[in-house]
């Protein structure tokens, strides 16, 4: 909006300039006039804020190089518009240093070669400053009033953009922490993937009103912040390095109303939530659900569409929060998960609570579709990577996958195996968050009875167990690595650290008490079972060899 700018270049066609000349600066004309002031000392540092046009007669600076160039130097690093100097008695020309200078930075020096008065000049620029002013309000008003109404109406977001941009003239987006990004026209939907690493890379509270540049254009930043929290970005286009205040100042009005738009959607996506919540919990725990409720939250069923129940455990739960506060962390947890499955082609319902969030997790099973399992991992590793405290800290969770099923009845079935993957991963027994890859220990959760695995455990494994409490040694480690080297001994004495005549002499202390034939296929596989039947029952082996052995 040029009309509410002043440049150097339109002070020059008033006529109060009319026998003034350009003798230095000529690519910087087009900087911004925000005031004028009269300057006849050379010390002046607290009395200019930027962007004024400096008038003087010169006194004090003479023909003195050095002070001319002090005093050039001063005004550009304090970003003045521009100096206008009078050709007369105290002041006759400028060196060819001051002027080289001038033109390096793209400062303009305007001389007067005929007498002006600087008070018909400053009453001038000034009235046509506070003239601008006033119709900028008046701008700003009218706009605000359109945007307000437009905010009201159905797809406001959009149409807001289409306002801005029959505005300015520019491309415009609006960028949140949701998977649908808004923009127009349509040719700017390129800046998307830019402007998002520039928002994943930078701190959130870091992130404010500025000019930036992405991928070689000037984009004018307006956070979008609504209940003390920031809902998204607007990012303009912008031809010029510096934005005039007209465009952050509408900008921020345009932020304003995207703010309630997004906040009466917030609100009605809460109680979308709660209700998914709800309808989810009852699916998890095995009450019965409506069928209506099934077709609103899951997916249609077809022959192609499986789902898989993904549980995060919050390691450090919200249980400090009042509620009011916890319904917000919820909405954007909930909201944040949601999101990173479904850009990663996943349909997820979700609920969640202080301590955990439980998803199913919805998919498409097809061949020309990446490995879902695959998927699942990138969400993980993306949800690790989230470290925002207001509502979910990804370094502090814990994952777990159930199996693959098909039918809806299968859910608390699916939720009882993601529990127990979680449940052994926070052992430190597996490193795996699928259930499908628990292997033996499928069997082994399956045992209700803990006293028979601990029968078992002592038939097999008593007197290794007893030498070590007795002796503190570490027989146990040292059978369990060789048995998982499939009794490779270069490889066991490297995974344990130490050297091979020491692994020698371990190995025939365990065969004195398991026998010559433990390395057998059969004993092999009832020792490796009891190995991880004695990890299930104490995950803790220091503190409870103990309870075992004796």
């Amino acid at each position: 909006m040029k009309e509410f700018t002043l440049t150097v270049r339109d002070i020059l066609v008033r006529q109060s300039f009319k026998d003034a000349t350009v003798i230095a600066g000529k690519s910087g004309l087009d900087r911004q006039v925000k005031w004028s002031h009269i300057l006849e000392v050379k010390d002046f540092g607290s009395l200019i804020n930027g962007g004024e046009m400096i008038l003087t007669t010169g006194i004090g600076l003479q023909q003195d190089i050095p002070t001319q160039l002090m005093f050039i130097s001063q005004l550009i690093e304090r970003e003045v518009a521009c100096l206008c100097i009078e050709i007369g008695d105290f002041f006759q020309s400028f060196p060819p240093e001051v002027i080289q200078l001038a033109n390096l930075y793209n400062f303009p020096i305007i001389t007067f070669d005929k007498t002006v008065k600087f008070v018909d000049i400053t009453q001038d620029l000034h009235t046509h400053i506070i003239n601008q002013h006033h119709e900028m309000l008046s701008k700003l008003d009218t706009m605000s009033r359109e945007l307000g109404a437009l905010s009201l109406m159905p797809n406001g977001i959009l149409k807001i953009l289409q306002e801005l941009h029959q505005l300015f003239g520019k491309g415009i987006v609006f960028i949140s922490d949701e998977a649908k990004t808004y923009y127009y026209p349509s040719n700017v939907k390129n800046l998307e993937t830019s402007i998002r690493t520039y928002m994943e890379i930078t701190p959130h509270d870091q992130i404010e009103q500025k000019q930036l540049s992405v991928d070689g254009k000037n984009l004018a930043l307006m956070p979008v912040t609504g209940l003390g929290q920031t809902l998204g970005y607007l990012c303009l286009e912008a031809t010029e390095k510096q934005t005039d205040e007209f465009t952050f100042l509408m900008l921020d009005r345009a932020a304003l109303a995207i703010a309630q738009i997004t906040l009466r959607n917030r609100t009605i996506e809460e109680r979308k939530q709660n209700n998914e919540d709800e309808f989810i919990r009852n699916l998890l725990n095995g009450r019965s659900v409506e069928q209506d409720d099934i077709q609103t939250y899951l997916p249609s069923m077809s022959r192609n569409m499986h789902y898989r129940v993904f549980v995060i455990q919050v390691d450090h739960p919200e249980s400090h929060l009042d509620e009011a506060s916890w319904e917000e962390i919820k909405l954007q947890r909930s909201m944040m998960i949601r999101t990173l499955l479904k850009r990663n082609g996943f349909f997820p319902a979700v609920s969640s609570n202080k301590n955990s969030v439980a998803v199913i997790a919805s998919f498409i099973a097809a061949d020309h579709l990446k490995n879902e399992q695959d998927r699942f991992v990138n969400v993980i590793q993306q949800i690790q990577n989230t470290n925002e405290h207001t509502y979910l800290k990804g370094s502090s969770c814990s994952f777990g996958l159930s199996m693959v099923y098909k039918n809806i009845t299968d859910v608390q079935k699916g939720y009882e195996e993601a529990l127990k993957v979680i449940q052994m991963r926070n052992t430190g027994i597996i490193d795996t968050v699928f259930y499908e890859n628990l292997g033996v220990y499928r069997l082994l959760l399956l045992v209700d009875d803990k006293n028979y695995l601990q029968a078992y455990v002592q038939d097999y494994l008593a007197e290794l167990l007893a030498y070590d409490e007795k002796m503190e040694s570490n027989l146990f480690e040292t059978l369990r690595f060789y048995l998982k080297c499939g009794g490779a001994k270069k490889e066991t004495a490297d995974r344990l650290f130490i050297v091979r005549q020491t692994l020698y002499h371990r190995l025939e202390k365990i065969e004195s008490l398991l026998g010559s034939d433990f390395m057998e296929p059969s004993k092999r596989l009832t020792l490796e079972v009891a190995i991880m039947a004695y990890q299930l029952l104490y995950p803790n082996k220091k503190e409870n060899k103990k309870s075992l052995s004796g």
